[in-house]
């Protein structure tokens, strides 16, 4: 059988040692110059101005190596990497894995970006400001919300910063120990249900009916005197659009509720649809998915959360003010739920998502969101058409889908043994990222979520579905090569999957040894 587009893949495989294995005492990459001996400055004993506590009593253990061998270690684990610059990078869905643009890796990598310091005064940071203040407008016209807070790390983060500014305003307004629910929908993303729990609220989680997504009379009667708000993602997770989520903002609104939106899943809707439309007193935004700014390992995460004019002074500080002439750092805020994380937050994630956002415009902006839906489209026709043993769970009753599809892998694995999991690491051996097929809890059955984002060809998406495709002829006809796969690559199935007890846990080379009694 011929499966177009398919290409014969082999990565690297050098078994590379964690790099303290490498070690050669008294090895050096450089030298640097012995200073024990200098004059101390004129400000006195330097030592004498840090704590006993912060000094070492030892030197680091860092491992010993010359310039060859560091650059040997590092391109060799580089050759067994593989990700958006090296191979089609279709992932998991809600994660959004797209290309960013290499020229904003320049703005952000620019000394005059790259070594600024938190604590220098505002009026050397100007142009930093300037960029924090207008993207903070671009985001207001892309939620229709009235204040932006970028602190967050991230969408856990992002959400946690939306619930705690609930808690502040209904203490604010007496009523914190009334308002003491939360509700959400299972297929909406996970951290809608923990951040609120985290905040202490209890959480209620409405379950979908035969169109994939919750029926108006369920809501209905779960909303009472104690609902605080709804945390919604809208599309879910599913790739199902919610048609009447404005009823359900309005029934929660008329309880006394907030309503919360969680925009993760937002690509498929840039010029279509924002959060203030949705009905939302407050959201968030991830501009390290749909903003472009790389995440996971190649870059830190940042939330841009959105509220209200009326929820404006609950928001993390410090914000960005401009008074005519200058940008300036604002701590004032007594009703603000103070920091989420430092300073002004992962700035770098700032600038990149501000200049895509600046190269691209409202048209191209919106462009993004109808390619985002036409990919998806197109690979949803493909593999239900062509792939063998998948399915698409309320495809009846909704056979509609925005930016992403959850599949279902549930008769390939009752037909061959085959399960989504074997699947994914299969796909490796064809050069595609192995993702974790959805997050918890598994509604559906042997869950399969890929997301094509705007980035990829139609070229892309068929080598893709070829795969899929070849996989699941294979599980038909040879279940072995699937079962035991991945083959072409540095990595092989583990033993067990999960860590069942923490003692089972090393993060770090010191604990690694001592799990394993070299010391």
């Amino acid at each position: 059988m011929s499966y177009s587009k398919l290409r014969n893949f082999h990565e690297a495989q050098w078994d590379e040692p964690v790099i303290f294995e490498e070690s050669v005492p008294g090895s050096r990459s450089m030298l640097i110059p012995d200073v024990s001996g200098a004059a101390e400055p004129v400000t006195g004993d330097v030592n004498s101005l840090l704590p006993a506590g912060l000094k070492r009593a030892r030197k680091p253990a860092l491992p010993e190596m010359a310039q060859p061998q560091v650059l040997r270690h590092y391109l060799r684990l580089s050759q067994e990497t593989i990700g958006q610059d090296i191979n089609i990078d279709i992932g998991l869905g809600t994660c959004t894995m797209k290309y960013s643009p290499k020229i904003n890796e320049q703005f952000v990598r620019s000394p005059k970006f790259a070594e600024m310091h938190p604590y220098q005064d505002d009026s050397t940071a100007q142009g930093t400001l300037k960029v924090i203040y207008d993207f903070e407008q671009i985001m207001k016209e892309i939620s229709g919300l009235d204040a932006v807070s970028f602190q967050a790390g991230g969408g856990g983060q992002g959400i946690y910063a939306n619930a705690a500014v609930l808690k502040k305003y209904f203490r604010d307004r007496g009523e914190e120990n009334q308002r003491t629910q939360i509700i959400t929908t299972i297929l909406s993303h996970p951290l809608d249900s923990a951040a609120p729990a985290t905040k202490g609220f209890e959480v209620i989680s409405l379950y979908p009916d035969a169109n994939g997504y919750p029926s108006l009379e369920n809501l209905k009667a779960v909303v009472s005197e104690k609902t605080a708000g709804i945390f919604i993602t809208n599309p879910e997770d599913t790739g199902v659009f919610n048609p009447i989520v404005r009823q359900f903002v309005e029934v929660v609104h008329e309880a006394g509720g907030l309503c919360v939106c969680d925009m993760a899943d937002y690509n498929g809707l840039f010029g279509l649809v924002r959060a203030k439309e949705l009905g939302a007193d407050m959201c968030h935004f991830n501009l390290h998915k749909a903003f472009s700014s790389p995440h996971g390992c190649m870059g830190p995460g940042c939330a841009a959360q959105c509220v209200s004019a009326d929820l404006e002074k609950y928001l993390p500080r410090p914000r960005v003010r401009f008074d005519g002439e200058s940008y300036y750092t604002d701590y004032n805020g007594p009703s603000s739920v103070g920091k989420i994380r430092q300073f002004q937050g992962s700035l770098a994630a700032v600038l990149r998502a501000y200049a895509w956002v600046m190269s691209l415009g409202r048209d191209g902006l919106k462009t993004v969101g109808e390619t985002a839906i036409l990919n998806n489209n197109y690979m949803m026709k493909r593999v239900l058409s062509e792939v063998r043993g998948i399915s698409m769970p309320w495809s009846e009753e909704a056979p509609n889908r925005l930016e992403q599809v959850r599949y279902s892998f549930e008769k390939l694995l009752e037909d061959t043994g085959v399960s989504a999991e074997h699947v994914n690491r299969h796909m490796l051996d064809f050069g595609f990222q192995r993702f974790f097929p959805s997050h918890h809890p598994l509604i559906v059955p042997e869950p399969y979520t890929p997301e094509p984002t705007e980035s990829y060809s139609k070229d892309d998406i068929d080598e893709y579905v070829s795969a899929l495709k070849k996989i699941s002829d294979e599980a038909y006809s040879t279940p072995k090569v699937v079962l035991t796969a991945p083959h072409n690559g540095p990595i092989s199935p583990l033993e067990n999957d999960s860590i069942e007890h923490v003692d089972q846990l090393a993060v770090t080379w010191r604990a690694y040894q001592k799990q394993n009694g070299s010391h």
